[in-house]
């Protein structure tokens, strides 16, 4: 009875519990109460995947290291961002992961993006190689906005996911760009004129008779990630209500930020602190099974999550939105309007219909949905020790 007392108290002091408050916990857009929903709060947050450093995986590029402990943090916190997307897109924000219970196909697909190894379209393998074309060495610390730049880059072989991914650069969230992006699946004025090969090469082989022309009409569903710098050395608090209230959206992915060696993935606040998952923990990496089922428990972190004051928050960090339908995108473009009516809320980037005519030339913008803004991107902040846009009072 005293060790199991020991354990308990050893485990309360190193990951506290969330404080009793009137206050509401918001998590990913979802908002709860601590006094009655504590249960609630912590299915919610064990559910998201939880990516951490992990040791001995398969050589990154047959020759390189076999683990990303002290370097990995944010290639780590850029997968939970995009796992988040992901299991929105595949399972919905109401699935939730239950120790032990079998979970359906498309949970563990999601999972096998992810996985430690050269194949995975999200592994840290396929990110760090991807990496090199956006000047970073492997083993090298990436910002919020490399990594943003990455995971758009690999999104374009995920055909099972078929995501339209954007990155908001300027602190400009550009309407049109995005509504000609996620429509990009029409390619051709008459979707009943399109001939069929052109539909195997868009849809995977998805077989012709699952009703072709609906899904060609379609939306893809939308990843938007937004790198900001929020003040120069720490965050500036003009900022600190924008911030939260991404959190409240029913869109939101959450957010990734860090200074190097201390990346963390913010899912939420409470009160005045932010709620995070820390990838600093370095577990062994997975194999699946001969079954093919993947022993999955360390993906899910299953201690109250930490939490940190919003003042102590790196000024670097990328927002994350998911809108699986044109609706939710036009629902998502109300709220930040809204956003920027709230008093004392200094917004943290701009809503225009319109690319603003002061941006580089139309050659530029009109890039196709699977090529990244590289040609762009040296002029943009990536590390703290490069130039960086200040966004003024």
């Amino acid at each position: 009875l005293f060790l199991a007392t020991l354990t308990y108290d050893t485990l309360r002091f190193e990951y506290e519990d969330f404080p009793e408050t009137k206050e509401p916990v918001w998590i990913l857009g979802r908002k709860y109460s601590v006094f009655t929903e504590k249960e609630e709060i912590l299915l919610d947050v064990t559910s998201r995947l939880w990516f951490t450093y992990r040791k001995n995986f398969p050589a990154i590029g047959g020759t390189g290291p076999t683990s990303d402990t002290g370097w990995g943090c944010m290639l780590r916190c850029g997968q939970m961002i995009f796992a988040q997307a992901l299991v929105c897109r595949h399972l919905g924000r109401d699935w939730r992961w239950i120790k032990g219970k079998r979970q359906m196909d498309n949970y563990f697909n999601v999972l096998n993006a992810f996985i430690d190894k050269k194949d995975s379209y999200y592994s840290i393998h396929q990110i760090a190689q991807m990496g090199v074309g956006e000047g970073k060495s492997i083993g090298q610390w990436y910002g919020p906005n490399t990594v943003a730049q990455v995971l758009k880059k690999l999104a374009t072989f995920d055909t099972w996911s078929s995501l339209a991914v954007h990155i908001a650069m300027d602190n400009t969230v550009v309407m049109e760009e995005i509504r000609r992006l996620c429509q990009s699946n029409l390619p051709c004025a008459g979707a009943a004129a399109c001939p069929a090969l052109e539909s195997d090469v868009l849809y995977n082989g998805c077989p012709e008779d699952v009703g072709l022309r609906d899904r060609l009409a379609l939306w893809k569903p939308l990843v938007l990630l937004i790198p900001l710098r929020l003040g120069l050395t720490e965050i500036n608090e003009a900022y600190i209500e924008t911030l939260k209230h991404c959190f409240m959206m029913p869109q939101s992915l959450g957010v990734i930020g860090g200074k190097p060696n201390s990346a963390h993935y913010f899912i939420g606040y409470v009160g005045e602190e932010l709620i995070y998952l820390d990838p600093h923990t370095t577990q062994p990496a997975v194999e699946p099974s001969d079954s093919g089922c993947l022993p999955d428990e360390s993906f899910h972190c299953q201690h109250p999550p930490c939490r940190m004051s919003i003042a102590e928050l790196d000024p670097s960090i990328a927002v994350g939105f998911f809108c699986n339908t044109e609706a939710d995108f036009n629902d998502w473009c109300q709220q930040i309007k809204k956003l920027s009516l709230v008093r004392g809320a200094l917004p943290m980037f701009e809503l225009v219909e319109r690319q603003p005519s002061h941006f580089s030339n139309p050659d530029v913008l009109n890039l196709t949905p699977d090529s990244s803004d590289a040609d762009r991107l040296e002029r943009f902040f990536d590390s703290e020790d490069e130039d960086f846009e200040i966004l003024s009072l």
